[in-house]
């Protein structure tokens, strides 16, 4: 959500007209995030998230929105696309797809308790199931195939021992067959500051759907787990959360040690790819990779099982 286009207040004043909520009261840019600019609206009608939309595909970008408007009429905690009278989800504003949304309450946790992992867990899975029937929904777009392209993309850009270390899980990942694994659509980002909590673990709102696609529900698990669960306690709670709404395969489990390394290989390339081939922004978060190559290296050593 970082600042990569630059909103005029006249401008955004036009583009929200045909949407009818009041004035233009402010608006003010969110440095936080990778990949899409972000705006806080304020307007008579009340407060709202905008986003510009810096390189998707619109085809995409209207799945991703109709996605947050089917999980939010499921009663899922998600924001909501505000649509035209002419039914539009989005339009383009100084030049890039545009999208405002609700703006949902609480405040992102730093530092999870047992509680909140097993009421995200509960909730990724609640997910998984209201969203399995969706319609002309999109492959993971960070799925294997973008893996293996953008890090063979990068590994002359490495010192060697990265490189190496690199090299030999895009090795290991390719050898690995996931077609058994139950899949359907995944939010494949649903990282700690994506999660709204009101007080007492009380959730208030999912957020950042923008890299949802189809891919295998564990995937998903594995992603949550690997940011929000540095120890036992709290990734049994997560599982336990998750199974309460759907149980794990045994072939899940199997696979569980081969795509938690999956999960972290695909956050460590996203961020790498932030700082050895950079886009330009007014405000551009780049976030440390050695978290996830460290992350990677543990399981490597150390794969551990599924708890439960």
């Amino acid at each position: 959500m970082s600042v990569y286009t630059t909103v005029g207040r006249a401008e955004l004043a036009a583009w929200l007209a045909p949407l009818e909520l009041g004035a233009l009261l402010d608006h003010v840019g969110i440095a936080a995030g990778m990949q899409n600019s972000n705006y806080f609206v304020t307007t008579d009608g009340g407060r709202f998230v905008l986003t510009l939309f810096e390189a998707t595909d619109p085809a995409a970008l209207d799945f991703y929105l109709r996605l947050q408007a089917h999980l939010a009429d499921a009663g899922l905690p998600c924001p909501r696309p505000a649509i035209d009278a002419a039914g539009r989800l989005w339009r383009p504003l100084c030049g890039k797809p545009a999208a405002l949304l609700s703006c949902l309450p609480g405040q992102s946790v730093d530092d999870p308790g047992a509680e909140h992992c097993r009421v995200v867990g509960a909730t990724l899975a609640r997910l998984h199931l209201a969203a399995a029937g969706l319609s002309e929904a999109p492959a993971n777009p960070c799925g294997a195939a973008w893996r293996q392209m953008v890090g063979e993309r990068l590994l002359p850009l490495l010192p060697a021992d990265e490189a190496a270390l690199l090299a030999d899980e895009l090795a290991f990942q390719a050898g690995q067959d996931g077609s058994s694994l139950p899949q359907g659509v995944i939010h494949a980002d649903l990282f700690r500051d994506n999660v709204l909590w009101q007080d007492n673990a009380r959730l208030g709102g999912l957020l950042d759907f923008y890299f949802a696609g189809i891919d295998a529900w564990l995937f998903d698990l594995a992603v949550v787990a690997n940011d929000w669960c540095p120890d036992d306690r709290r990734l049994a709670a997560l599982v336990d959360g998750y199974t309460g709404v759907r149980a794990l395969t045994a072939d899940e489990r199997a696979a569980w040690p081969a795509v938690r390394r999956a999960a972290a290989l695909r956050f460590w390339l996203l961020r790498l790819e932030a700082r050895h081939m950079p886009r330009a922004g007014e405000v551009v978060t780049v976030k440390d990779p050695g978290d996830f190559r460290r992350l990677l290296e543990k399981f490597r050593l150390a794969p551990e099982a599924l708890p439960g």
